[in-house]
């Protein structure tokens, strides 16, 4: 792997120039956001993330561990924190707007726990994919049992020496045991629907893909650059920067230089089925509003088009007559579990919606134990 030039306008400036000029919005707007039902999906699937390997920690005796949230936006996860009962947090990202926002957060809901003490917290604006975050910590010696990177480490792929920057900076400080999680593009996905698409660029209702090199997708052999690989991910209305492919065989190679060990990586479709296991995955999928009811009731419309729930209408008209026959319901696809569980309520996505969940993927990590 050698390393690239750096140029002096990379990708991360651009981020934070991009993050720190979305306005906060009110509750009434972001429901009535066509992707309303896929936000809160995606932060469903984070908080099962979250309270896995915090429940992890617990049963391994840690019942309140100190977590380091790279690339922590708004605050987003705050909540997440505080319910998993964490005794410290180190909250860092590079969009210094963002900081503000979730220091923010942080000192209103620290204002309103009386009951229960919160944790405390500290926060950094720095350049993750070139700043040593341990010359900003309050202590240097500082040891994390839980470091989570949501939806951003991917940013860091621009070059080698921005990735490796993130990586040291996310694991460092993990104490032997401790674990890295966290949610990032499928660059294979991503590549199947580009390569699917027309002329490099792959469309439906509410996702625009485009790849950064489209000229050398005329190649059949064309395989992405390692580091670089660029393509452009729009949702919904919002265009969003530059992203990079991250090539997970990569990814685990560099963390094995640091010691860091993976205990899974899912895709958001095999993910689902896991965290739906669990106990509290499906309550929390209803109180999150993590699928949008389906059918709707009478006065309520659907946020896609009418033909992007054929397929889940289908699939719940057979599953009815299955029902009325007395016939044994078989779950054969994560597209018949929903339409299974429809039937009880539980609702469903948009066809594109769908789509979009399936270019994600989740990750673990652990530190490896010192042999004795």
């Amino acid at each position: 792997m050698g390393e690239e030039a750096e140029t002096e306008n990379s990708t991360t400036s651009v981020v934070a120039e991009h993050y720190n000029a979305i306005p906060e919005k009110g509750i009434t707007e972001r429901t009535q956001s066509r992707i309303f039902y896929l936000r809160n999906f995606n932060n469903w699937m984070k908080s099962m993330l979250i309270g896995e390997f915090l429940g992890r920690l617990k049963d391994e005796g840690c019942p309140r561990a100190t977590v380091l949230d790279l690339c922590c936006g708004k605050g987003g996860d705050l909540l997440k924190w505080r319910i998993g009962n964490v005794a410290h947090l180190v909250a860092t990202d590079i969009a210094s707007v963002s900081m503000e926002q979730c220091e923010s957060r942080y000192k209103e809901m620290k204002s309103r726990s009386d009951r229960r003490p919160i944790f405390t917290a500290e926060f950094i604006i720095a350049d993750a994919t070139k700043d040593r975050l341990l010359d900003s910590y309050s202590k240097k010696d500082i040891e994390f049992d839980l470091c989570s990177c949501q939806f951003s480490f991917h940013y860091s792929f621009e070059s080698e020496g921005q990735a490796r920057s993130m990586i040291r900076n996310a694991v460092e400080r993990i104490r032997p045991g401790g674990y890295f999680i966290g949610t990032l593009p499928d660059a294979e996905r991503i590549m199947y629907c580009i390569r699917n698409g027309k002329a490099g660029i792959y469309l439906n209702d509410v996702v625009r893909l485009e790849y950064g090199a489209i000229d050398a997708l005329n190649d059949p052999e064309h395989k992405p650059p390692i580091f670089g690989a660029k393509f452009h991910f729009s949702l919904d209305t919002q265009v969003n920067c530059p992203e990079y492919l991250v090539h997970f065989p990569v990814l685990e190679k560099l963390l094995k230089e640091c010691g860091m060990e993976l205990v899974y990586k899912k895709r958001f479709a095999d993910a689902i089925s896991y965290y739906l296991e669990k106990q509290d995955g499906r309550a929390l999928m209803g109180r999150m509003q993590a699928l949008e009811p389906f059918p709707p009731t009478s006065d309520v419309s659907l946020m896609g088009k009418e033909e992007e729930y054929k397929d889940a209408e289908a699939e719940r008209e057979q599953i009815l007559a299955e029902r009325a026959d007395g016939r044994h319901l078989t779950v054969v696809s994560l597209e018949r579990y929903f339409a299974v569980h429809q039937i009880c309520g539980q609702g469903t996505l948009s066809k594109s919606e769908w789509e979009v969940t399936a270019m994600y993927l989740v990750f673990a990590f652990r530190r490896k134990r010192s042999k004795k």
